[in-house]
């Protein structure tokens, strides 16, 4: 027997560095361009928030997205991985406001945008550390960041583009509006938590009556803001008050009582007062029935001069302060607790308020109904999770606004004039520019001469960066390579099919008249070990280096394969991260084992296979064909739990077992078979465990095929073998089982012999007669005798007919 080419020991730390290393040093994964002979497929990678944490969620997303690079390059395509980061907007400003100690208005302007680079070229270097630890076969020649001046080139010209086609618009509109960050946000940035609180019952009085009507709102520090009173036309109690007026609390405003439709009679008392604006509901009542607009809100979440009492105090103590002073006046009735939903910024989890602002928008309401004629026909994995876009898309009520009050995003390229009010859009190619700190490229204005030209100081969300990701990954606008867009792959978590994959869609069709992408893949979340939401606060964070430094990223990139079907929730198990990493563990073992017996020997005919090797063979071909068919269609649990089970249960429990006494024979047919199903099996395996797939082949089964690595190796191909002799080979193998079991229950060892073993059955008698070799080989039996006479002491499980009996 010759040396063990592995050590006994699976060191996944040295083994993964090493190769993690020998990759990228030989451009292994990099994108030929210059390649026309073989088809691309081409991946919208999202580019994450350089946070500095690579959470277990990130990596999940990511290992989805590398198991298709993977499997997809070893089916021959010209495979393009990028990698970017989304490093503008709120996000990194709030952090790095955090990390300072300090809000964005007590710093200069230029120090916080040297700050906000600082910071996120930091964290970038922490994440882009785990992502390379994580074994992600990204081309990192392509890596890019948002913040660099060419890519908000390329954003600022989609604007100027946008602009010129008049999808890109500037007014005056209700806006939702986050007093901490002092910015507006879009539909898609607000998040919305269930919160039990106060409903007030308030009096006002009509102003022709005398009476008393009663209204309910969660919101009273918004009296002075209040425009009107609604009741519902179908509500008897109040059909008397129509074309009357209320007196307004404290401000003593008459304001008039009106009668819609949409007034929810069960609410409260059923009358509710207007303000402008308490909600997008009020947003509609104010526009439909031309009321008038009292603002009491500041930029920064103060009471202002309108409120009285109120001015100068933050939401939530003037909310106190107004229910004190209606009840010291008798105004207030009564309070009851109710749950209602309240909308946050996605980022810092400030209430939001809606203020009307000057601000920019993209007229996506106009373009809704083609986004979702282009989204049906992209392929959805799964398929459901079109229903999630079309369901925020028909729910979406007003236009994208896209400009923010912030510093660290791409700069709106626009100025204007005082002295006309034109809108002075910078030329494509003046750009990069930021009217913040730039000459103006105009020396008047162009159309009536002036030289008082102001810049836009507002810049854009940071949506409107990563929305043009498939465009910029082919080269827009400078090099743009046809064959990479439509990215052919969009892979993403569910939670942001409502921005990413939405305003991909709007702005492919409103840029390139076509979506940007082919296909989405969408991955759900990774929640904590007690099975809510991964978070900090909760403290079931886990961060994906103390999985990797515990278990290696093989066992983890198993594991997520694994533990759930494409598009659902997944619980982080270390269970199931140590169940992973025994499976390599068992191959790793395995692979040791046959490192001192095979060879690369001639393929021998179909006459001098075993019945078990037929059967391995077919088990092999069918595993073949359904990991292959459920990579095809991103079903990555199914494909990994089906390899596993062959790989640890057939290959390793039975025919390794089986075929033990053969290699030690020097038997030149089991050496060419296991060598053939060990080298398949661990070119599947690649695709989910990269790195001990690679050693194993490198040290142990690199042959003449001389591949330069099993991860860029032909995809394998089903293998030939006979049907027959394999059917026998499964029952010889369930035999052999029962058998192995009876000499434990006998207490008999594995290694010691037996005098005989008697198989009594009337199936498969002439065939069963021609394999007993195997079982005699594999049970250490000195003679095997097959017969239709009588009834052995046990029953072989799978096949009930079949009994055997054991002599020690």
């Amino acid at each position: 027997m010759a040396e063990f080419k592995l050590p006994k020991v699976y060191d996944f730390k040295l083994v993964e560095e090493k190769w993690q290393k020998t990759w990228e040093e030989k451009g292994l994964y990099r994108f030929r361009r210059e390649d026309r002979t073989r088809p691309t497929f081409s991946i919208d990678t999202p580019p994450p928030y350089p946070s500095g944490d690579l959470h277990v969620g990130n990596a999940l997303n990511f290992s989805y997205i590398d198991f298709v690079a993977r499997y997809k390059r070893m089916r021959d395509y010209n495979v393009f991985f990028p990698q970017g980061w989304d490093c503008h907007g709120l996000p990194t400003e709030v952090r790095v406001e955090r990390a300072i100690g300090k809000r964005r208005s007590e710093v200069d302007p230029l120090e916080f945008l040297r700050l906000c680079k600082e910071y996120t070229l930091k964290w970038i270097g922490d994440m882009r550390a785990a992502l390379k630890r994580l074994g992600l076969s990204i081309d990192w020649t392509t890596e890019y960041m948002t913040m660099n001046p060419d890519y908000w080139r390329r954003t600022q010209l989609s604007f100027v583009e946008m602009y010129k086609k008049g999808l890109i618009y500037r007014g005056e509109h209700p806006v939702i509006w986050c007093p901490r960050c002092e910015t507006a946000i879009a539909e898609a940035e607000v998040e919305y938590v269930e919160k039990s609180r106060p409903l007030y019952y308030i009096k006002f009085k009509v102003a022709e009556t005398g009476e008393d009507v009663v209204i309910a709102t969660t919101r009273p520090e918004l009296l002075a803001s209040c425009v009107a009173v609604a009741v519902n036309p179908t509500d008897e109690r109040y059909r008397s008050l129509q074309g009357k007026h209320a007196v307004v609390p404290i401000y003593e405003r008459k304001v008039p009582i009106i009668f819609d439709e949409d007034v929810d009679k069960t609410f409260g008392t059923g009358a509710v007062m207007i303000c402008t604006y308490g909600d997008k509901t009020d947003v509609k009542w104010q526009k439909k029935h031309n009321l008038p607009l009292i603002i009491s809100i500041t930029d920064n979440g103060r009471m202002n001069g309108n409120t009285g009492p109120l001015q100068g105090l933050p939401i939530e103590e003037a909310r106190k302060k107004i229910a004190e002073i209606l009840r010291e006046k008798g105004l207030l009735v009564k309070t009851e607790n109710i749950q209602s939903t309240v909308g946050t910024c996605w980022r810092c989890h400030t209430p939001v308020e809606i203020l009307p602002k000057k601000q920019w928008f993209v007229k996506s309401t106009a373009l809704n109904e083609k986004v979702l004629e282009e989204a049906k026909r992209i392929n959805w994995v799964p398929p459901y999770m079109y229903k999630r876009l079309e369901n925020w898309v028909l729910n979406l009520d007003w236009d994208w606004v896209i400009s923010r009050q912030r510093l660290f995003a791409t700069p709106i390229p626009v100025y204007y004039c005082k002295d006309c009010g034109a809108e002075l859009v910078v030329p494509p190619e003046k750009l990069p520019h930021d009217p913040r700190f730039d000459s103006p490229p105009f020396e008047k204005c162009p159309k009536c001469g002036s030289k008082n030209i102001v810049p836009e100081r507002d810049v854009m969300d940071t949506w409107m960066d990563s929305s043009i990701t498939a465009a910029v990954h082919a080269g827009w606008p400078d090099n743009f390579d046809e064959r990479l867009f439509p990215a052919d792959l969009q892979p993403n978590g569910y939670d942001i099919i409502r921005t990413w994959d939405y305003y991909l869609l709007l702005r492919g069709i409103a840029l390139f008249g076509k979506p940007q992408f082919k296909t989405a893949l969408i991955n759900g979340m990774v929640r904590g070990t007690d099975g809510r939401m991964m978070h900090k606060s909760y403290g079931n964070y886990v961060a994906v280096t103390e999985v990797l430094e515990k278990y290696g990223a093989d066992s983890f990139r198993l594991w997520v394969a694994m533990a759930a079907s494409t598009g659902q929730d997944v619980r982080f198990s270390w269970e199931g991260v140590d169940y992973a990493h025994r499976f390599l563990v068992k191959i790793w073992n395995a692979a040791r084992l046959a490192s001192s017996f095979i060879e690369e020997v001639p393929p021998p005919s179909m006459e001098e296979l075993s019945h078990v090797d037929h059967w391995i063979l077919r088990e092999l071909s069918e595993t073949i064909r359904q990991v292959t068919s459920s990579l095809e269609n991103y079903q990555f649990q199914e494909a990994s739990q089906r390899l596993v089970d062959f790989a640890w249960h057939k290959l390793c429990d039975h025919y390794l077992e089986i075929i033990k006494y053969r290699l030690s024979q020097g038997d030149r047919v089991a050496k060419y078979v296991l060598r053939l199903v060990l080298l398949r099996t661990i070119q599947m395996l690649s695709v989910f465990a990269p790195h001990v797939s690679e050693e194993i082949y490198q040290e142990v089964l690199k042959g003449s095929e001389n591949w330069e690595s099993i991860t860029t190796s032909p995809w394998p191909e089903q293998v030939e073998y006979d049907a027959e002799k394999a059917k026998t080979g499964e029952i010889v193998v369930a035999i052999i089982a029962e058998g192995r079991r009876a000499k434990h229950d006998a207490k008999i060892p594995l290694s010691k012999e037996i005098s005989k073993l008697t198989i009594y059955t009337t199936m498969h008698l002439e065939e069963l007669r021609k394999a007993t070799g195997d079982i005699a080989g594999t049970l250490r039996a000195q003679k095997v005798e097959v017969t239709s006479s009588g009834r052995g002491d046990r029953a072989v499980p799978e096949y009930p007919e079949i009994t055997i009996s054991l002599q020690p």
